[in-house]
Formats: structure tokens, sequence, C-alpha cells
């Protein structure tokens, strides 16, 4: 039996991200604030359980126009299957919409959801600790698509804990197609084992967080927030600097880099301020060729129900476990 889905693999942007020092086995300690937002990829998935004296492994493949090496999501599925100990045919059919290379999670979006919607197809359990394991294995933002929402992430950005959710506040993204390459960047920053920075960062980022909390918004509490990849980033791409300040210019509540970059996003109080915004961007020579892409955010409570929607013929109608339980589990 063939099952079909077809899943929405959202982005996200980082609120407030600070490096600190480096560790021994060369990742550096971040303290970050994640949140999922509404621009999303597609994916495609068609599940093939395998049958005795058809195929006894795995046969894994991908529709990818853009043609992205190492893809997260065979590496994902890979796996995801190896852990449950399931030979199938797997194929996939990726249509892109989050861009790549701007530090919106796109990659790390697929892989998750892999990892949410396979052991569904299958019909096997896969407990949450082991998806988490396995998504710390592919990428540091992997862990923080399986929960969704906004959440504090630490370490490498693979320790998650939920926050609480936040009022809804229009973006808008602006992604200038720069590709910064992520060890780039953390060289940039100059990030040692000695750093001594680290303890103001973490005073300063728990200011950020207790007034994000207090105020449950995300504009509200941007006057406290950094990106410390921001500086680093735009002495190399001045252009993004100046897309922040006409931005903040443009009655912006927020400003901030996502990420190691490039994209920008904005938080504005209402969507016709967005929208005014974007139409003036549009008209602006600076930014001619950048992409301006409307968002909003995707509360955890939202993440949970799009999948549920998404998987609704494949899960078992009663209940609100996560990760979903499927029908098809004996």
């Amino acid at each position: 039996m063939i099952r079909r889905a077809s899943v929405r693999s959202l982005a996200k942007i980082n609120l407030d991200l600070r490096v600190l020092h480096k560790n021994p086995d060369g990742f550096h300690d971040l303290r970050t604030v994640f949140q999922t937002i509404s621009l999303a990829d597609t994916i495609e998935i068609e599940f093939e359980a395998a049958r005795r004296g058809k195929f006894s492994t795995s046969d894994l493949s991908i529709d990818d126009p853009d043609h992205i090496p190492d893809n997260l999501i065979l590496r994902a599925a890979r796996a995801a299957l190896d852990a449950m100990g399931v030979a199938a045919r797997v194929h996939f059919r990726l249509i892109k919409r989050i861009p790549m290379g701007g530090g919106l999670g796109g990659g790390s979006s697929n892989a998750a959801a892999v990892l949410l919607a396979l052991p569904v197809l299958a019909g096997r359990a896969l407990s949450m600790e082991a998806r988490m394991q396995i998504a710390a294995s592919l990428g540091s933002d992997v862990p923080f698509f399986l929960l969704g929402g906004t959440a504090l992430g630490m370490g490498r950005g693979t320790e998650i804990y939920p926050l609480a959710e936040l009022a809804p506040a229009p973006l808008l993204i602006v992604s200038p197609g720069l590709h910064t390459a992520t060890p780039e960047a953390y060289r940039a920053l100059g990030r040692s084992l000695t750093f001594t920075g680290s303890s103001s960062s973490i005073n300063d980022f728990q200011s950020y967080v207790r007034a994000l909390i207090e105020g449950r918004s995300a504009g509200t509490a941007s006057a406290l927030g950094a990106n410390d990849f921001e500086a680093a980033v735009s002495s190399q791409y001045p252009q993004l600097k100046t897309i922040m300040g006409k931005l903040r210019n443009l009655d912006a509540m927020g400003v901030r880099m996502t990420g190691s970059g490039s994209a920008v996003f904005a938080i504005f109080r209402s969507r016709t301020e967005r929208e005014r915004a974007r139409r003036v961007l549009e008209g602006d020579r600076v930014v001619q060729g950048f992409r301006l892409l409307p968002a909003s955010p995707v509360s955890r409570t939202a993440y949970r129900r799009l999948w549920r929607r998404q998987l609704l013929e494949h899960v078992e109608p009663q209940g609100d476990a996560w990760p979903l339980r499927s029908r098809y589990e004996r």
C-alpha cells in the first residue's frame, strides 16, 4: 500500500542570538530565541513499505529542482527508517519557497518535517527523544522544528525549551540572496575558548528573555535584543546595514538579521504599516533584486494544529499527543 502526504515545512527567525565562547569540540555555546513563521517549503511524500521479495533495503529518492547537495531530507529519512527498523521505498518532491542560505532554517525544517511525517506514514512509534537525537545529529536548528512556536535554544542550539506564546505581529522578511557561509561568520566573530564576554552576553540575553516573557511581544522586547553576527556580516555586505536602516525609518518596531544571515526581518504594529513599508521598498533602488516576503509568527499551538491537518488521514483522530500517533500503529 502506498501512503501519501503533502506537508508544509515552516521557516524560522532568530528573535535574538548571542554567540558565547568556543568549546573544545569546535562548536560555540549559543543563546537564542527561535520563532516559527508562516513562510514555508512544501514536501510531497510517497511511502511504500517493503514487501517480501520486492526489496529488503530502503530506496530513497527526491525531486529537487535546486539540486541541493547532501540534501537533509534524504539524510533524515535514512536515519528515521533505520531507527524504526523499516525498509521502504520513499519518494520526496521538494518545492522550495524559503530562500536558501539566508538564516531562515529551510534545510533544517525540511529534515524535521521528515522526522515528524515518516513515522506516521510507516505506522511505527518513534519517541520524541529518539527524534531529537537524530535531529541534533543532522544540524543545530533541526531539533527546534520538532516543537515549533517560540523557544529558547542553548548549547549548540539543540537544547530546546518552549517559551510562552507571543502576541501575533506582522513580519516582513527581506532576503537579499547573498549566501553567508556559517563557518566564515563564526570565524569573523573571533570567539575563542577563552572569550571573556560570555557572562555579560548571558546577562543581556536574560534581560531580553524576561522582557519577551513579561510583554509577550517580540516588537516591544526587540529594543533589548541583538544578533552577534550582524556586525560581522554587515561589514562584509554593507547593503544589509542600509536595508536595516531603511526598515527602521519605515516605523518597524524591531529589525534584526536572522541566524548568520543574510535575511533580515522587520516587526510591524499592523499589516497596513507592513504593506506601506513593502511598497516603499519595492520602489527603492537599493533593494532591487531582493525578495520582500510578508509573513507572520506561527505559535506552537498553531504549528501542531497544522501538522494534524497535514497528516489527518494517517493519524489517530482523538487526543492531542505530540508527536502525532499513527493510526496504522499496532
